[in-house]
């Protein structure tokens, strides 16, 4: 690999919001490409149909662009290796899977969804590691002829070691040792014909020739099965760096349920990308105090792969702010600033949005920050007076916000009529009327009962800022709640 020119990939799945774990890890390769004069790709890895959606791949695409990552070749500009789309590369893989099949590395497994259930329920309540047993696995070959002659739905799974363990040296920790028994016989191919994230992402790397695989240290278990599919298809596997995983102040694992994770919500706050990929390259660099305001050029610069900190990244939003500040006041002349401030107003029709809802609902210009600056705001300072108005019980109010959150998150496209839907569902399945879940959603999106109409309002602000509302508002009602029962 060594002479081979350097190729890294950045392979997100359309599947949410994009995360800021994504951004982090594709500047990560970003910038291992462009210190070795590499090829930076973006490729989509959407084998999980049923939460892929072609609104999360845009979004994603969104996202990297705004962070300032170009890559050299991808789903939206092609390239000489492409589809870049694993959706579109659907015929690709199935000979690979055969080929393993052929090979006695592979084997088909009928095993239904609710005999899988009970296996791992099983296996737990003995206090074992859930992980397939094997009955397949000794299906003589006319049994398996028959069985898939016959229509019967089934998928391929891998063959794993018995015994020994699978040795490899990570780019970023060295060299490591995961017992052959600690590793799940795969699932390859599903019973609809696509493949999983294992074997598309083995199939896709190599046709695609990336030399170098840098992702989030999650992944390190899974090295072994890829290992073993290069092996199985006499293919050279590529070099493996795991990334520490971004954290909390507390070292717990960033997630959206604790703080906002969604690069939108970063950048519908007011952040700006220069900032926020500055504050993620501080993590592969070391960098003397009072250094740290640096452009990518000098990230690229600065940055050295083979002095990575295995320690965990923590996001300090504190640290963030700082940064940010610091390009606002030294990274931006007057006219930059301005027309941030005004490209940033007018993300996503922001305030275009809110002036047409606005309008019929003033009687002076004047009126508008009033009405509609909650649009523009990173606080609401919600506490409890903001709910003095409520005339519902704070013990209700908890029961509202804890069924609004996650029902808003099963939403899918994201505008102002699935989001009226879902809250009408919301209020049915609760038993409650309309009204009665609107009032206190009301206050916690804009800070007022008085407003832009809710459901418009939800849209403008996106998926991201409502969520971080909603539970600001969550932790406000839920105290007092404790308070009211003491």
């Amino acid at each position: 690999m060594t002479d081979t020119p350097v190729r890294v990939r950045i392979a997100p799945s359309p599947t949410g919001e994009p995360h800021v774990g994504t951004a982090y890890i594709a500047l990560f390769n970003y910038l291992f490409a462009k210190k070795n004069n590499g090829t930076f790709i973006l490729r989509i890895e959407d084998t999980d149909a049923t939460r892929s959606t072609p609104e999360f791949e845009t979004k994603v695409l969104d996202a990297l662009k705004w962070c300032g990552l170009e890559w050299s070749e991808g789903p939206d500009i092609g390239g000489p290796y492409g589809p870049y789309r694993q959706s579109d590369r659907k015929d690709i893989y199935k000979p690979y899977v055969e080929k393993i099949v052929d090979a006695g590395h592979g084997f088909r497994c009928f095993c239904t969804s609710e005999r899988l259930t009970e296996m791992r329920e099983a296996q737990r309540a003995a206090g074992k590691p859930p992980k397939y047993d094997g009955l397949c696995l000794h299906l003589s070959a006319e049994d398996v002829t028959r069985r898939v002659e016959s229509g019967e739905p089934h998928v391929v799974r891998m063959k794993i070691p018995t015994e020994g363990v699978c040795s490899f040296v990570d780019g970023v920790y060295g060299p490591v040792e995961i017992p052959w028994d600690a590793v799940d016989m795969q699932v390859l191919l599903k019973a609809d014909g696509m493949p999983t994230y294992h074997m598309a992402n083995v199939v896709d790397d190599h046709l695609m020739r990336i030399t170098h695989v840098a992702r989030g240290e999650e992944w390190l278990s899974s090295v072994p099965k890829h290992i073993l599919l290069y092996r199985y298809l006499g293919l050279e596997p590529p070099v493996f760096m795991h990334l520490s995983l971004m954290r909390n102040a507390d070292k717990s694992k960033l997630s959206k349920r604790k703080n906002p994770t969604s690069i939108s919500y970063y950048s519908a706050l007011g952040y700006l990308p220069e900032a926020v990929m500055n504050f993620l390259g501080l993590f592969f660099i070391q960098i003397a105090e009072g250094d740290e305001m640096l452009t990518m050029a000098q990230l690229t610069e600065h940055f050295d792969p083979e002095n990575l900190s295995k320690a965990g990244a923590i996001f300090d939003v504190q640290k963030l702010d700082w940064l940010n500040g610091r390009w606002l006041r030294e990274g931006l002349s007057e006219e930059e600033f301005v027309g941030r401030v005004l490209a940033w107003a007018m993300e996503n029709d922001r305030i275009k949005e809110g002036l047409r809802l606005s309008q019929s609902r003033i009687s002076k210009l004047g009126d508008l920050p009033d009405l509609a600056g909650f649009l523009l705001k990173a606080d609401l300072g919600l506490d409890a007076s903001s709910f003095a108005k409520v005339k519902t019980a704070p013990e209700e109010l908890v029961e509202i916000f804890k069924t609004v959150q996650p029902d808003l998150e099963t939403i899918i496209e994201w505008n102002a009529e699935s989001v009226e839907a879902e809250l009408r569902a919301s209020s049915d399945r609760m038993g409650k009327k309309l009204k009665v879940v609107l009032a206190p959603l009301f206050i916690a999106i804009s800070g007022s009962s008085r407003s832009l109409p809710l459901f418009d309002s939800m849209a403008i602000l996106g998926r991201s800022v409502v969520r971080q509302r909603l539970k600001v508002a969550g932790q406000v009602v839920a105290l007092m709640a404790a308070n009211a029962g003491k």
